[in-house]
């Protein structure tokens, strides 16, 4: 007796499991309307975040090709210089070319899965190009003593 009791009180309970779990239609629609306003937000956001990287693509591209120029320059300033010091200005002039050439390889092979990736390899990236520009920068200042 206890234990048909004890099955009945069971299956009263998981039939009320059952009932309160079940959406009326009304509830199912706001529901999947929620659904479809949380997809367009994020939408919205990918699409900030895909402009946003393309824009640093873009800016980036250009700091390169400026670099790209100062390294034709630098190339023309070595044939007036000395030519005990052409052969230490060509192995700094390559050293910064080869620089160049791997942080726009870097940029273009960067796939930008999602957001948390992008910011820290914008982060990273741009601390790289700084102290690039600061190479340059300091490659034209020569040192009197």
């Amino acid at each position: 007796m206890k234990k048909s009791i004890g099955i009945l009180s069971a299956s009263f309970i998981m039939a009320g499991i059952a009932l309160t779990s079940c959406s009326t239609p009304s509830e199912k629609v706001d529901d999947a309307q929620e659904k479809v306003d949380d997809a367009n937000e994020d939408l919205e956001e990918s699409k900030e975040y895909l402009k946003e990287v393309e824009n640093y693509r873009t800016q980036t591209a250009l700091r390169i090709a400026e670099n790209e120029k100062s390294i034709a320059e630098f190339n023309k300033l070595i044939d007036s210089k000395k030519q005990e010091v052409r052969e230490d200005y060509k192995e700094k002039v390559a050293e910064l070319e080869r620089k160049n050439s791997e942080m726009k390889k870097k940029l273009d092979d960067f796939n930008a899965d999602n957001q948390v990736v992008w910011e820290k390899f914008k982060s990273e990236f741009s601390h790289d190009m700084e102290e690039l520009g600061d190479a340059f920068r300091d490659f034209g200042v020569e040192n009197k003593k």
